[in-house]
C-alpha cells in the first residue's frame, strides 16, 4: 500500500509537541517552532532534516527514494523523500522521527527516550 499525505500527517502529528502550520503554500510540521518535515506542493514527496554529510550516501544507496531539489537543498540540511518509494508505515515513522529528533528541544527529546531507542 502506497504511503500517502495523510500517513505523513498522522505520524508527524503523533510525535510529541508537533504542530502543523502552512508555509510557502504547503503543510509543514514543526516542533519547538522549527520545521522537521514539509510536504511538497504536489503531494508526492516530503522534505526532512538530514545532516549535509549524510545526504550523498542516502541518495547513492536509494536514489529512487531520496533526492535533493537542485539549487535549493544544497545550502540546507534537508533531503527529499519520494512517498511512493517508502516501504511501509514503520519506515515513514523512522524517517519522520529522525528528522524530529534533529530539531526538537533537548528537554522534549529527553522526556521521550522511547524515540531515541536504536539511535546513536
Amino acid at each position: 500500500m502506497a504511503t500517502t499525505v495523510q500517513d505523513v500527517r498522522l505520524i508527524a502529528l503523533s510525535l510529541p509537541g508537533s504542530t502543523e502550520k502552512p508555509a510557502w503554500g504547503m503543510p509543514t510540521f514543526r516542533v519547538g517552532g522549527k520545521i522537521f518535515a514539509a510536504l511538497a506542493d504536489d503531494d508526492t514527496s516530503i522534505g526532512v532534516k538530514c545532516p549535509k554529510e549524510e545526504r550523498a550516501e542516502l541518495i547513492a544507496a536509494e536514489p529512487e527514494k531520496f533526492f535533493m531539489r537542485a539549487g535549493h537543498d544544497d545550502n540546507y540540511a534537508w533531503i527529499r523523500v519520494r512517498l511512493a518509494a517508502v516501504q511501509d508505515e514503520a519506515e515513514l515513522r523512522s524517517i519522520l522521527t529522525d528528522s524530529w529528533l534533529q530539531v526538537a528541544p533537548k528537554r522534549l527529546v529527553a522526556a521521550h527516550p522511547e524515540l531515541t531507542a536504536g539511535t546513536a
